[in-house]
């Protein structure tokens, strides 16, 4: 079965996650730079070859009271130009990363992290955390997933 990539898009710095083959559980990969773009997209495209990938989870910047805003657009538009770049047809899920950033950094704390030395660190966190939550919805009863 093939893996899934999860994204928490930045304007400086792009966290990246994987899932393992039978996706239940996400692990960090690496934090991309977010500039140039066209180096990232190709770093990101990279990523999704390198780790089999078959679909990508991108946080989306949902607003507490359930509305998209000018970041969210932002999002959207990143989605667009790396659907480009990933084979025709590849499924690209948003999920409300509404919190994640700050999970992210507590889970850090929580294991000896310094949440300000580590800025690098937290964007792959909270992209773990978007995969994951992610794919807790996602799990079937029986514990395994469709391909």
């Amino acid at each position: 079965m093939k893996t899934v990539l999860g994204i928490d898009h930045g304007d400086a710095r792009i966290g990246v996650a994987v899932s393992d083959s039978l996706r239940f559980l996400a692990h960090p990969v690496e934090t991309v730079a977010a500039r140039p773009a066209a180096a990232a997209m190709e770093r990101l495209a990279e990523i999704f070859r390198q780790c089999d990938t078959g679909e990508v989870v991108l946080g989306l910047p949902i607003r507490q009271d359930g509305t998209e805003g000018p970041s969210a657009e932002k999002v959207r538009a990143f989605a667009a130009k790396l659907g480009a770049r990933l084979p025709a047809g590849t499924p690209i899920h948003f999920h409300d990363e509404y919190g994640t950033t700050k999970e992210a950094a507590a889970n850090l704390r929580a294991a000896g992290c310094k949440a300000r030395t580590h800025r690098s660190v937290i964007d792959q966190a909270a992209a773990v955390v978007i995969l994951q939550e992610w794919l807790d919805v996602h799990a079937t009863p029986s514990g395994i997933k469709p391909p």
